[in-house]
């Protein structure tokens, strides 16, 4: 069986030794980065299932690697920081990382943070497409398409936007999309549904300040527009 290949960026040795020995223990194939650049070079000459990625280091920071490598690969990835702020973790989930986890961690949360984003991007969909407006959905290869362009997505804005297409025109509130997309135990962080819904507004949205589909209820959650709301206006 193919091992899960794990890139881990930190410049603190004492992590990559910590977290690397606990990874490969349970089977994943470990690969270790001590800077930006070298994350960088390791993640544009290799491929990987997952990347842990520390903001604080030497060279391009964690947050410029994670801009960067989003800009052509749509791989988990995991922040790691000692920074615990909401605004450190806002702009980490806008640039695209999955999930982020503050220092110190245990190695079972961060075990059970990994299951969860590696679920999402292996996660399939026995059902065939959504069609709305001109946005289509093809739930079996994962595929998003709009006005007859292909839409790239990470795993975590498509099982986002799965989780609101599958209940159209239904509110679906914060805690039940925290807990459906990123684990049973999420339900307070909200910043994680802000981040993401306006990544996914910027890609699917013709206006994205004036959603069409991805619609906010205030004070409640979101919901995807129902087929008559999404529909064309006639003249």
């Amino acid at each position: 069986m193919k091992k899960t290949r794990v890139l881990i960026v930190d410049d603190e040795p004492e992590t990559l030794k910590y977290v690397g020995a606990n990874l490969r223990v349970r089977g994943y194939e470990v690969v270790t980065a001590a800077d930006g650049s070298e994350a960088l070079q390791r993640a544009e000459e290799d491929r990987f299932d997952l990347i842990l990625l520390d903001i604080t280091m030497p060279g391009p920071d964690g947050f410029a690697v994670c801009e960067a490598i989003r800009r052509h690969s749509a791989v988990p990835i995991i922040m790691l920081s000692a920074r615990g702020q909401e605004k450190d973790k806002v702009r980490a989930l806008d640039l695209g990382a999955d999930d982020y986890i503050t220092k110190p961690f245990g190695i079972d949360e961060l075990l059970a943070r990994i299951r969860t984003v590696l679920r999402r991007s292996q996660h399939t969909d026995t059902a065939d497409r959504l069609v709305i407006g001109d946005l289509e959905i093809n739930f079996r290869d994962r595929r998003v398409i709009r006005a007859g362009e292909e839409i790239k997505l990470t795993p975590t804005e498509y099982e986002l936007l799965v989780q609101l297409a599958r209940s159209a025109g239904k509110v679906l509130n914060h805690t039940t999309l925290l807990q459906r997309v990123w684990g049973p135990e999420y339900g307070q962080e909200t910043e994680y549904l802000w981040a993401y819904i306006r990544r996914l507004r910027r890609k699917i949205e013709a206006d994205p300040e004036h959603p069409r589909y991805l619609l906010t209820e205030p004070g409640v959650g979101y919901r995807f527009a129902a087929r008559d709301e999404a529909a064309p206006s006639t003249p």
